[in-house]
């Protein structure tokens, strides 16, 4: 347990030493109204794909670990990094060549999304871990599939560090407020990409 929590603690001092160069700023969580949420598929996602009028070519498939898919008629495309319609429209383009004006529509079974949108909690979370990023996922719906935290956890001194415009910024978040005093305040919307950091309380 003590070598976990050496490899977490770790983790942070990293991440948090990346933005020491320069002090990362603090956003506000309204910085999440301006990001597009559209999910993109990612190695590992369940794919239901249903194919119009054509049930014998209708099939759910996994991501394969390269980010391609195969079904009948359509062998290797690549999948991870478009959104559903994305790829319902390029199987369209191949399947025309057999089926007359296919239709194809596809639904996300199991997600899993790409790693760079995956939402990563380090730290003194019970279960620190990585997420896959759904669309107004906020902070408490992350806390409580991570177990929410420890009873070493600083958790009123965590932190979002976030990417915008190329550049990290972050996001202090009273995590034991909202988990213990129900302070919805602290309950912000998470982006793909976000990492929380949750200290180790040293008192």
């Amino acid at each position: 347990m003590n070598t976990i929590r050496s490899y977490f603690v770790l983790v942070s001092i990293i991440l948090l030493s990346s933005c020491a160069t320069t002090p990362a700023p603090e956003l506000t969580d309204s910085s999440a109204n301006n990001v597009a949420s559209e999910y993109k598929i990612g190695p590992g996602d369940n794919l239901e794909i249903f194919v119009w009028r054509n049930p014998e070519i209708s099939r759910t498939v996994t991501v394969r670990p390269d980010g391609k898919i195969s079904t009948p008629l359509v062998e290797d495309m690549v999948a991870a990094g478009k959104s559903p319609t994305e790829l319902a429209r390029d199987m369209e383009v191949v399947l025309a060549k057999y089926v007359k004006s296919p239709t194809v529509n596809i639904i996300v079974g199991q997600f899993n999304g790409q790693f760079s949108e995956q939402i990563r909690v380090v730290g003194e979370a019970t279960e620190p871990r990585a997420i896959s990023y759904r669309e107004n996922i906020s902070l408490l719906d992350v806390m409580i599939e991570v177990g929410g935290i420890t009873e070493f956890a600083a958790g009123n001194k965590a932190k979002i560090i976030r990417k915008q415009d190329g550049k990290s910024g972050s996001i202090p978040v009273r995590i034991d407020d909202l988990i213990n005093k129900g302070d919805m305040r602290q309950n912000i919307r998470m982006l793909p990409g976000d990492v929380i950091i949750i200290p180790e309380s040293f008192f």
